[in-house]
């Protein structure tokens, strides 16, 4: 912690506006302890849409990374993700992306299959270029992702007909922060029954389900949650499975959260109304918790250097957008403090840096640092200035 502390004291020094900081360490310590209390076997594939800035430092760690856009395609591929590693998913799969990776003979990951007109796209393109791919097929949760039970089972019933695609398994996703286990066995037991459906009537054993379990990490004070007991008892339900092929967790939130802290400076104090507000130059548009809404929920903050709480004057803490909705904390306790303090925010590996509304008011984008395991700070990305995305080109066209 002592090493951490030093760091974050060099840092400070160094960025003069907010900045994230990225722990591998931790990062890794994370991955090892789900490891532990998952089966034996049971493979992990990373989010990569959770935090793309992890992407080199984890990619040796677990066993896959999905990846759900081109952008995160051509992230993956300039970091030098091996191809096998990669699933390439997301509602929609842009033709030419397509194409291009069914050109590139060196590309050996997986499809994920979320319409006919996606498998009817891989079919083509397998044959077009004389190619195999392997595919798993997405079972809908009943929104506009994956296929339904009977579409799915339309695919396997003519799967001989269309020997140009290996079909691995079945794919399954149904959202974040799931603290119930009920919930989690109705989609087993939802998942095992097609499985063993498939392989009575059309003797189509899967050789894998990738299943998304939706971990729940705890953002806020008031979130209570064993998850050593979580974990055991999710592992309890695997084992009742009738079906068990090869098992892939994909998980992002649950094994990034815990690595990030996200940076920012007091740059003014007041009092309104009675009420005592921080303005600093982060907000909301550079970090964003899960569930977290006006504030209604306290985060875990501290003043960096100061740890004696005064619990007579609540803070107010809020952004530097031109928004009543920039509001990061409300009425939290605090050390004495002065402008020019930093606040930390902890737990902002996953999705913190990404879902923000990075352009609005075109400020500009926090510097990243990775701190690796060796104890020394990487810098992931300068501070970017956003202006450019947001003025008019007025190219003409002929």
């Amino acid at each position: 912690m002592k090493a951490v502390e030093a760091v974050e004291t060099e840092l400070i020094k160094k960025n003069n506006t907010a900045f994230y900081l990225f722990e591998i360490g931790e990062l890794k310590r994370r991955i090892g302890y789900l490891r532990e209390h998952l089966p034996e076997g049971t493979a992990i594939c990373y989010a990569v849409k959770a935090n793309p800035f992890l992407i080199r430092e984890i990619s040796g760690a677990v066993d896959r990374l999905e990846i759900c856009s081109p952008g995160e395609a051509r992230i993956c591929s300039t970091l030098g993700v091996p191809t096998r590693k990669m699933v390439i998913s997301g509602v929609y799969k842009t033709p030419e992306v397509m194409e291009h990776m069914a050109l590139d003979n060196s590309f050996h990951g997986v499809f994920t299959v979320e319409s006919i007109r996606q498998y009817e796209l891989l079919c083509g393109l397998a044959v077009k270029y004389g190619r195999r791919f392997s595919v798993l097929l997405r079972l809908t949760n009943q929104s506009q992702f994956g296929m339904d039970a009977s579409e799915i089972e339309s695919i396997i019933a003519a799967r001989y007909d269309r020997p140009d695609l290996k079909i691995a398994g079945i794919q399954y996703f149904s959202g974040t922060q799931k603290k119930s286990l009920k919930k989690i066995k109705r989609e087993l037991d939802e998942l095992d029954q097609l499985l063993t459906h498939l392989k009575e009537t059309y003797g189509y054993q899967a050789a894998e389900l990738e299943y998304g379990p939706g971990f729940p990490v705890a953002y806020f004070e008031e979130d209570t949650f064993d998850e050593s007991s979580f974990l055991s008892g999710f592992s309890s339900l695997l084992s009742t499975m009738q079906n068990k092929p090869k098992l892939i967790l994909e998980i992002g939130r649950s094994i990034a959260a815990s690595c990030g802290r996200y940076y920012t400076h007091i740059v003014d104090i007041k009092q309104n109304g009675g009420q005592n507000y921080l303005i600093t130059d982060g907000g909301m548009h550079q970090i964003v918790y899960y569930g977290q809404h006006m504030a209604m929920k306290q985060p875990a903050l501290s003043v960096v250097g100061k740890h004696t709480v005064n619990d007579e004057i609540p803070w107010n803490i809020c952004g530097c957008l031109c928004t009543m909705n920039d509001i990061m904390a409300k009425r939290v306790f605090l050390p004495d403090v002065a402008v020019g303090d930093t606040l930390c925010f902890a737990n902002t590996g996953a999705y913190c840096m990404t879902e923000g509304i990075s352009l609005f008011l075109s400020r500009e984008l926090p510097a990243i640092w990775l701190l690796q395991e060796n104890g020394v700070p990487v810098r992931g990305r300068n501070a970017a200035p956003t202006e450019l995305l947001n003025t008019p080109q007025y190219e003409r066209t002929e």
